[in-house]
This record gives C-alpha cells, structure tokens and sequence, in this order.
C-alpha cells in the first residue's frame, strides 16, 4: 500500500477501484530530484499537483536578503497544493530536503477524480482540511508555545504524520532534518536549536542519531509540546467504514 493510499484511508475506506486510479496516478509522469533543490519556484506558473512518492520536502517563503521561513514539511504520500490550478504563478517555493521522487498530477486527474471517484474527492477534502489546521498549529507554535514546547510539538507532529503513512518502526523513524531546517521552521536560531534539542536530550525525550530520531516515551514528549493530535483528524469515523457501505 502506497504512503498516499494509506493516509488517504484515514478519511475514507477506499474501494479497489479508486486503489487503482491512485496507484496509476503515482507511476505515470514521475520525475526525480537531489538533496536542496528546488520543484518549484515563487514566480514559476503552475501547471500541476506535485505528489510526494519518497523523500522530504518543504514550503518556504525567503526574503530578498537570503532569510528564509519554512512554513510547512511535505512527506511520502503529501501532495503540494491540491488547489495551485488557480494561481497564475507560485506564491511560495517547494525545494528539496534529501533526494525526492514526485509525481505530476495534473487538472485532468483531478476532474476524474471529481466525476467518477467521490471517495477520493471526500479524502482529499479531509486531506486539505488538514494541512489548514497543521498551518494554525505552526501559527500558534510562532506565536505562544516556548522554544522547548515548539520543538517538541514540532517533532511529535512529524512522528505521527509519518506513523499514518506507516513509515515509523515503533518509536523511530527517519529525520534528515538539519537544525538549520528547524530554525527556519521554528523561528529559532541555529544556536537556540541546538540548545533546545539538547535540553529535550537531557530529559530523555528524543534520541536523534545519525538521521534517524527515536522517541522513548511518546507520551513524555507530548506533554512536553502541549500536543494534541486532534488537529490531525486521525480518527475519522469514515475510515472505519466499508467503501461499499
């Protein structure tokens, strides 16, 4: 099962024909990139929906001084704005954070989806929904939570987002992250990062080694965020449910 049919299923049970349509739409017109470069550019004219197939990526707005603000993280099974068809051009960059494989959706797959696929229409729905209330809680991460609580929230959100597209094994999963990656997502400097991580270190709250962070006590580094996965919409009385129902 692919990252995007699992955490679309988190919505809506899919039915082996809408399985098909979106593994269909995951081999065709693939396309691959290295570590730190750029899908997309602000000022570039969209033309489709990436979806990411393996690797991280992320959203950023930079300032004409080099400063730059990560506004969200993309993973395995994400797609980069489901409604850019809109724009005349990109308001906002998506580069690159290790080596990606994306797929190219384009308006076509969407009107079928609209016409024939409701379920999928439904969990992409859900799916949008969700990445807005992820942008409140970075809103509220910037503005009120403490550099210990943000990181910790940070982290916890990105476990549980990769624990939904089963890319976890247990408490560990992979974080290619640099610090420098989490003060722009952060608002910290690179100097408040380290220390901060430290501090959660210390407690016994994360363990990040050699790209890979593991969490001993998951429960801990909630409390420690304020985190409250609620947000995440993780248990929809939908995905229970039989897509013949």
């Amino acid at each position: 099962m692919t990252a995007l049919i699992r955490k679309l299923e988190q919505f809506v049970r899919l039915s082996p024909a809408d399985r098909v349509v979106l593994a269909r739409a995951s081999s065709d017109r693939v396309r691959k990139f290295g570590p730190r470069v750029d899908i997309t550019r602000e000022g570039d004219r969209p033309r489709d929906v990436h979806l990411i197939l393996s690797g991280w990526a992320c959203r950023y707005k930079q300032l004409d001084d080099g400063r730059r603000q990560v506004v969200s993280f993309f993973l395995p099974g994400d797609m980069c704005d489901l409604n850019v068809f809109i724009l005349k051009e990109m308001d906002h960059s998506i580069g690159t954070i290790t080596s990606v494989t994306i797929a190219d959706l384009s308006r076509d797959f969407f009107d079928e989806i609209s016409a024939g696929y409701p379920r999928i229409a439904t969990a992409l729905w859900w799916e949008t929904l969700v990445n807005a209330a992820i942008q409140r809680e970075w809103t509220m991460n910037l503005g009120q939570r403490t550099a210990s609580e943000r990181m910790a929230h940070l982290l916890c959100e990105i476990f549980f987002r990769l624990r939904l597209a089963g890319l976890t094994e247990g408490l560990t999963c992979e974080f290619p992250l640099t610090q420098a990656d989490l003060a722009d997502a952060t608002g910290l400097s690179k100097v408040h990062v380290n220390r901060t991580l430290q501090e959660l270190r210390a407690a016994d709250l994360v363990i990040l080694r050699g790209k890979v962070l593991t969490v001993p006590c998951l429960e801990r580094l909630m409390s420690s965020g304020l985190f409250n996965p609620n947000y995440l919409h993780m248990d929809r009385e939908g995905s229970q449910l039989d897509a013949n129902e």
